[in-house]
């Protein structure tokens, strides 16, 4: 099977979907499209070059809004009917909205769309799917309460990145996951995946509601449900 798998910007439900794009990749053609924000949350999840690893060759790339500009020219594919399944896994509130309201303006929706148009079979995994509280894990935090501000500062020292700034924050945006810095602090400073809960707000339940009844597009709650 030849099989897109796009991920945008969330952090929930992130790892499993590397997981079952990992499991999936001997079997099967996989390419993987990242919107601008799903590159930078997998940077900061440390879980990037997982998925760097195994692509190369055609229908087995890794590209992103950053690379496909403003034409996407990648998704002409879709519109040719070239992959048996697109899948979204996971898919922000954010993307769910712009693909009820038909809106196309970055290189994941614009791929929704020429599916639709190229009878490419559509999975969904919205990370905003039922009312209630979800736990989720926070990529790597500066825990103040824990901080002695050692000079140096340990952890600062070892992110090859230069993602932290001593004693104030981690810069996310610069953090790449490799979980250097959360080992060589001795105080338990770092916490590298700490667990929050987060509320679902009424209007992306609303909109991930509409995608049932999408001609083409299946919902599912997890990557581990999807039937590849």
């Amino acid at each position: 099977m030849r099989i897109a798998w796009a991920i945008t910007g969330a952090g929930h439900l992130l790892k499993e979907s590397v997981e079952v794009i990992e499991s999936l990749s001997d079997s099967h053609e996989i390419t993987i499209l990242l919107s601008a924000a799903g590159e930078e949350v997998l940077r900061m999840y440390g879980l990037y070059d997982r998925l760097v690893a195994i692509t190369g060759g055609r229908y087995r790339e890794l590209t992103s809004d950053l690379n496909q500009k403003y034409s996407y020219p990648i998704t002409g594919r879709f519109s040719l009917g070239k992959y048996d399944l697109l899948v979204v896994s996971p898919a922000t509130a954010n993307t769910v909205s712009k693909i009820v309201y038909g809106i196309s303006d970055n290189l994941i929706t614009n791929a929704v769309a020429q599916s639709g148009k190229g009878a490419v079979e559509i999975d969904i995994v919205p990370v905003d799917l039922e009312e209630g509280p979800v736990d989720t894990i926070l990529p790597s935090k500066l825990e103040l309460s824990k901080c002695v501000k050692c000079s140096p500062c340990n952890a600062a020292v070892e992110c090859p990145n230069q993602a932290i700034t001593p004693y104030e924050e981690i810069d996310l945006l610069k953090c790449i996951g490799c979980g250097k810095c959360s080992s060589s602090c001795e105080y338990g400073a770092i916490d590298p995946g700490k667990i929050i809960t987060i509320y679902m707000r009424a209007i992306d339940i609303e909109n991930t509601q509409k995608l049932y009844d999408f001609e083409g597009i299946s919902v599912f709650k997890s990557p581990y449900d999807l039937e590849l």
